[in-house]
C-alpha cells in the first residue's frame, strides 16, 4: 500500500472510530467499509513503474505512472514492472574458442523492459531468462571466435553479443542497451607461451631494426670513404679532429703510432704540397735563397 492511500485509510479509520462513539456505530462502521475498499481499490504506481492489470484472468489494462483505481475482487495486479536500466552479470566457465583453448570469460549487459504487457504476459520470469541466454549467447560466441580476436577486439565481440541476445529478447519486451565484456582468463601456461612469442617477436623486430640502422652506416661509411679518397687533406683533418675528442678527457693515456703523427704534422703536409706543385716548389727555394 502506496503512502497516499495509507493516508486516506487511516484518515477513514479515524473518521469511524470517532463517528461510531459519538454519533452512530452504523455510520461509523460505514466509514470502516470505506476504509477497507479505498485500499484495495487506489494504487499508486512511481515514475518508473507499470503495473499490468488482469480482470477476471484477462488483460484489462496497463496503469502508470500515477494514481489509478481497480475494481476489487475482480482486478488484480499480476506485475509490476521496473522500466529502468537495469544490469545483469554473467559468464563462461571453460569455454573453449575456435582454436580449441578454454577460457573463462566475463560480461555484463545492459538492458531494460520497453513492452510491461510482454514482460508481464509472454513469459514466466525475465530476469531469470536473460541470464540464461546472455551464458548461452556468450559461450556461443566464444566457441566461434580465435582467441587472438577475442582478446583484442573487445568492440566487435560485445556488438556481437548485443545483436544475437536483443534478437532473443525482443520478443518478451526486452530491449538490450549494451553489453560489455569485463574480462578474458586463460589458462597460466598458455600466458606463458604467449608472454614468450611476444617477447620473441620484439626480440626479432628490434634485430630488423638494428639490421637496417647498420646498413644504413655502412652506406654512409662509403660514402665518406669516396670523399675521403678525393680529399686526402680532409682525412687528415678528421683525423686531427678524431684525437681532440679523445684527448678532452683529463687523465686520458693514448698511443699514437709515430708515422700517424708525422702525416698530421703541418709542415710535412706544406712540404707534401709544395713539392706536388713544381711552379710553386721554384719560387719556394728562391724566396729561401
Amino acid at each position: 500500500m502506496n503512502s497516499i492511500t495509507s493516508f486516506l485509510v487511516l484518515v477513514l479509520l479515524l473518521a469511524g472510530a470517532a463517528t461510531g462513539v459519538y454519533v452512530n456505530p452504523y455510520v461509523g462502521a460505514c466509514f470502516f467499509v470505506a476504509a477497507v475498499l479505498l485500499g484495495s481499490t487506489l494504487k499508486m504506481a512511481n515514475a518508473w513503474q507499470k503495473f499490468v492489470i488482469l480482470r477476471a484472468g484477462k488483460l484489462q489494462s496497463v496503469k502508470g505512472p500515477g494514481l489509478f483505481m481497480i475494481l476489487p475482487v475482480i482486478d488484480s495486479v499480476t506485475a509490476v514492472i521496473d522500466e529502468r536500466i537495469q544490469t545483469t552479470a554473467f559468464n563462461a566457465e571453460q569455454a573453449l574458442t575456435k582454436d580449441t583453448v578454454p577460457v573463462n570469460v566475463d560480461a555484463i549487459i545492459f538492458w531494460r523492459v520497453n513492452d510491461a504487457e510482454k514482460a508481464a504476459l509472454a513469459i514466466t520470469d525475465y530476469r531469470q531468462a536473460i541470464d540464461r541466454v546472455s551464458q548461452t549467447s556468450l559461450r556461443e560466441m566464444i566457441g566461434a571466435s580465435m582467441l587472438s580476436a577475442l582478446l583484442s577486439d573487445r568492440k566487435a565481440s560485445d556488438e556481437q553479443l548485443r545483436a544475437e541476445i536483443g534478437t532473443k529478447t525482443a520478443a518478451w519486451g526486452i530491449a538490450v542497451m549494451s553489453v560489455e565484456v569485463r574480462d578474458v582468463a586463460i589458462p597460466v601456461a598458455l600466458q606463458d607461451a604467449m608472454s614468450r612469442q611476444a617477447q620473441a617477436e620484439r626480440e626479432k623486430q628490434a634485430r630488423m631494426i638494428l639490421g637496417s640502422a647498420e646498413a644504413l652506416v655502412a652506406a654512409r661509411f662509403v660514402e665518406a670513404a669516396e670523399i675521403y679518397e678525393g680529399h686526402p687533406q680532409a682525412l687528415q683533418l678528421r683525423a686531427m679532429n678524431i684525437i681532440y675528442e679523445t684527448t678532452k678527457e683529463r687523465g686520458a693515456t693514448i698511443l699514437i703510432p709515430s708515422s700517424m703523427v708525422d702525416s698530421m704534422n703541418p709542415a710535412a703536409i706544406s712540404f707534401a704540397v709544395v713539392s706536388a706543385d713544381p711552379v710553386n716548389a721554384g719560387s719556394g727555394l728562391k724566396t729561401a735563397a
